[in-house]
């Protein structure tokens, strides 16, 4: 009996390529490459964006495609040497905010503002497999950090993430493996892409100096705000809410994504409801301020992001849900 406790399971996967029988280790994310977190520069002054061709990312330009080879605001030269400039194929991490563990992979040399840590991996492993390694590791990590208010992994706590390893020739197979799927999943999303462009192109035709009766919100619903007075430790359990994600990457909303959030029973907090119009009301990045959506789910027990706010609108007969979910997202609005 003695010795049966003395024996230890292989730590070996239940899938890998022949030719390899090494058992993979645990290695912290610190050991396999430079961690570099990212900044901003002053968005005061204009010299630092005007004319910008150098790609600098934040959190709304990662988590589409695995590699970053465009981003939705611009650097100067003078701004990007203002930047902790990142080199080709570093791995793309963000740490602070709703959106925690998107990533993404540098296609080129770039930089990006404080939310992304990046992973500038060395030369004893592979970049694409450290990608994919920690992208399997992650829901793990979401979920130890979901109850707070404002998720956060700081640089020295990113630093000490475990990650699986393996030998160097076994990363490259794998990592190679898995880029040639996500480079055939970005062909498809370049397809998504111009369908997507074809429909914003018909939206913005269809409003471009439209004829007929012009109202403000307040004629035809009322405001409310997102949730308040929550603290960290409210998050995680309860009632489903619409994240602020939900908000400014859709302009349909539905229940199939959400958080959770405990509302008390004599709390006063608004719940969303069927053709209601929601906007991104406060963020670090000003692109991603203003932006609108509308809830065309079933359920009216679905509360709100406090960094968004709502426009209920009682009379469905006088405004026509779906249409105003692609008005709130033409270019004139």
């Amino acid at each position: 009996m003695a010795q049966d406790k003395d024996l230890k399971t292989p730590n070996v996967p239940p899938l890998r390529f022949p030719g390899f029988s090494d058992e993979w280790r645990d290695v912290q994310i610190g050991e396999v490459g430079k961690v570099v977190t990212g900044n901003t520069p002053s968005t005061k002054e204009s010299k630092y964006y005007d004319n910008g061709t150098h790609l600098w990312a934040s959190p709304s330009d990662l988590g589409y495609n695995k590699m970053v080879d465009s981003t939705q605001t611009l650097l100067s030269e003078v701004g990007f040497s203002k930047t902790r400039i990142i080199p080709k194929g570093s791995v793309l991490v963000t740490c602070i905010g709703s959106t925690i563990g998107k990533m993404g992979m540098a296609a080129m040399e770039m930089s990006t503002n404080q939310q992304i840590n990046s992973i500038v991996v060395d030369e004893s492993n592979d970049a694409d497999f450290i990608y994919y390694s920690l992208m399997s590791r992650f829901p793990k990590y979401k979920g130890e950090i979901a109850v707070q208010a404002v998720p956060l992994i700081s640089k020295s706590s990113f630093e000490k993430l475990d990650i699986g390893a393996c030998e160097l020739p076994e990363q490259r197979k794998i990592g190679k493996l898995l880029s040639l799927i996500d480079e055939r999943i970005a062909t498809q999303n370049k397809i998504i892409d111009n369908l997507q462009s074809l429909i914003k192109g018909l939206n913005d035709k269809f409003h471009d100096e439209v004829q007929g009766e012009f109202v403000s919100f307040s004629e035809i619903g009322t405001a409310y705000s997102g949730l308040s007075g929550k603290s960290g430790d409210d998050f995680g359990q309860g009632s489903p809410f619409i994240t602020y994600l939900n908000v400014y990457q859709n302009n349909v909303i539905n229940e199939d994504d959400f958080g959770l959030v405990t509302i008390a029973a004599n709390e006063s907090q608004h719940t969303i409801s069927y053709g209601d119009v929601l906007f991104t009301l406060s963020s670090e990045t000003p692109d991603e301020v203003g932006i609108g959506s509308v809830y065309l789910g079933e359920s009216e027990k679905f509360y709100l992001n406090s960094f968004c706010f709502g426009v209920s609108i009682p009379n469905k007969d006088r405004i026509y849900p779906p249409y105003l979910a692609y008005l709130v997202s033409s270019t004139k609005f």
